[in-house]
């Protein structure tokens, strides 16, 4: 009988994903499915689609999974409540379903499901660890995770091998360089725990004034560690906003939500910026130094940072990096079903992770009776993706939903919208009329594998979007839509075993236009989560401005009987 293994994540962007004799049948994050982004709580609707997808049964599952360990968590939490009362009465009033995603996890979740056997809770940096190490396909690698907060552990630096996780050393909050993002975030008027990545947008629009005063707040410490000064914030204590009185009288008055963007707060975001990579580099060549070993592997909310991963991959003495594309709370699930099945049936054979392809599928009868309700004009060229080609040579932006969603935060090339990258002119469109995104952010290029070494300097493979790139000098007159003010791009390289269809799109598109490279963002309105069925893809294709939808097998043009 296959041994299967449910994981689960109740807080903030919560998942679920189901593994049969330890490979992932499905993994999905509940805000594709609930449409409310950044879904907080437990994730009844991915529980329930990863169990349809596996064909089974709640009665079928052997073990679940947790991605903390609840009570640890409580108990550590609660000690730094009472100790820091009577502040800390902001923090529950402020985040009150934190503290009731913990108490009784268990239970609530096995009166929702039904569930009767044994549940575990896995310690949560053990989780991010897992979930790297083990789908990396690295028989051995140093570790390094990087977040908010666990229980209680915000950093970790260790190694693994096969069923063994060493820990060399752990920073506890409040030291967490997660929780100064989010302070920084809240700061200048972005949404905590959502909002970084504007954060890392805006970062590369910052003058280098501020950096050096920028590392009294954060900065490396010692041969493995880092000093983060506390006196800058409140979150420590609970406060509501996360950033203290010293900040301000450091930086300034806080932007609001709908405030402008002055250049302080582009130098404070590449202040900022700038002292994480510094700091993640000096971890990671920490860990090189003190194991020896030639691969890394990372994970955790603050590996999603695309210009410091790339600072890993190409000056910390590594050979290989592995960032496991879901890197935040959502792909801990995962880490900690593995942790559970590993546990259970030892280590090998272990799966290896090809492909972020793991969500519900858009099929041929899906697409069909999307495009049926919908009432929408559609045909099925014979050569799908040259039809695609000449729409995007000729300046078209198309939707493409096909195939089995992306797990993770990037759209890889089955959620995404696809456009021209060769003008300004496409960017902003793209980012202003379709995706009503501020302007300080980028969009990304994708590239196919074997063409990347034309684009950048430092050609590593980066198939989930996970590594921004120096672009050649001159390529960045080629490709001005995809690259950011600082002349960088974070890149996603496909190969042809990955993804057939976008890898070949990619040639057929390159011929007609002289370069193998295409605008690639998520396919989501303003404020919603990435598609991901057949109807979501048509609902946001005829309230947004694009030019066609791949849909499946389908192009969709509009609406029957409309230009």
């Amino acid at each position: 009988m296959p041994l299967h293994v449910l994981g689960f994540n109740a807080t903030h962007d919560a998942a679920a994903v189901l593994l049969r004799d330890g490979v992932p049948v499905a993994a999905i994050e509940e805000e594709r499915l609930s449409r409310v982004k950044h879904h907080f709580g437990m994730p009844e609707l991915a529980v329930a689609k990863v169990l349809e997808m596996g064909g089974i049964g709640i009665d079928a599952v052997d073990h679940v999974a947790f991605y903390m360990d609840a009570r640890l968590w409580l108990s550590f939490f609660g000690s730094h409540f009472l100790l820091n009362l009577p502040g800390s009465m902001r923090f529950t009033k402020r985040r009150p379903a934190l503290w009731r995603s913990f108490l009784g996890v268990e239970s609530r979740f096995r009166r929702t499901f039904g569930f009767r056997g044994p549940f575990h809770h896995v310690e949560h940096h053990a989780a991010h660890a897992a979930s790297a190490f083990y789908p990396s396909g690295f028989e051995e690698a140093a570790v390094l995770t990087v977040d908010g907060a666990g229980e209680r552990v915000t950093t970790l630096l260790g190694e693994m091998r096969p069923g063994r996780l060493v820990r060399h050393r752990q920073e506890i909050y409040p030291r967490s360089i997660g929780k100064c993002w989010e302070a920084v975030t809240d700061w200048l008027g972005f949404r905590p725990q959502g909002g970084e990545g504007k954060v890392m947008g805006l970062a590369a629009w910052g003058r280098p004034a501020l950096r050096d005063r920028f590392r009294s707040v954060l900065r490396p410490e010692g041969s493995d560690s880092y000093h983060l000064e506390l006196s800058y914030f409140d979150f420590p204590g609970g406060g509501n906003p996360l950033y203290g009185e010293r900040f301000l009288r450091e930086f300034g008055p806080p932007r609001a939500p709908d405030g402008p963007i002055e250049p302080r707060h582009e130098d404070v975001a590449a202040a900022l910026q700038a002292a994480t990579e510094e700091v993640i580099l000096h971890l990671a060549r920490h860990l090189r130094e003190r194991t020896g070993l030639r691969r890394i592997v990372m994970a955790g909310g603050c590996a999603l940072n695309a210009p410091a991963n790339l600072l890993v991959a190409t000056r910390a003495g590594f050979d290989e990096i592995f960032v496991q594309p879901a890197a935040g709370d959502n792909g801990a699930c995962l880490g900690a079903a593995l942790v559970v099945h590993h546990r259970i049936a030892g280590d090998s054979p272990r799966w290896t992770m090809r492909d972020a392809f793991l969500g519900p599928d858009i099929g041929e009868a899906d697409a069909a009776e999307a495009i049926r309700a919908a009432g929408a004009a559609a045909e099925r060229p014979a050569d799908l993706e040259a039809a695609a080609a000449d729409l995007l040579a000729q300046g078209r932006v198309v939707g493409w939903a096909r195939g089995r969603m992306e797990y993770g935060p990037r759209a890889l090339g089955h959620r995404s919208i696809l456009a021209d990258p060769r003008t300004k002119a496409m960017f902003e469109r793209v980012n202003h009329r379709v995706k009503e995104r501020e302007g300080f952010r980028p969009l990304a290029p994708v590239v196919r594998a074997e063409d990347l070494a034309d684009f950048v300097e430092v050609p590593v493979p980066s198939p989930w979007m996970l590594l921004t790139f120096p672009v050649k000098e001159s390529m960045r007159p080629r490709i001005p839509a995809v690259v950011h003010a600082d002349g960088s791009a974070r890149m996603q390289t496909v190969t042809a075993a990955q993804e057939p269809s976008l890898h070949r799109l990619l040639g057929l598109f390159g011929e007609r236009a002289g370069v193998p490279c295409l605008m690639n963002t998520s396919f989501n309105r303003r404020g919603e989560p990435v598609v991901a069925t057949a109807r979501d893809a048509l609902d946001a294709f005829l309230a947004m401005d694009l030019d066609a939808l791949v849909l499946g097998p389908f192009l969709v043009t509009g609406r029957a009987g409309k230009p």
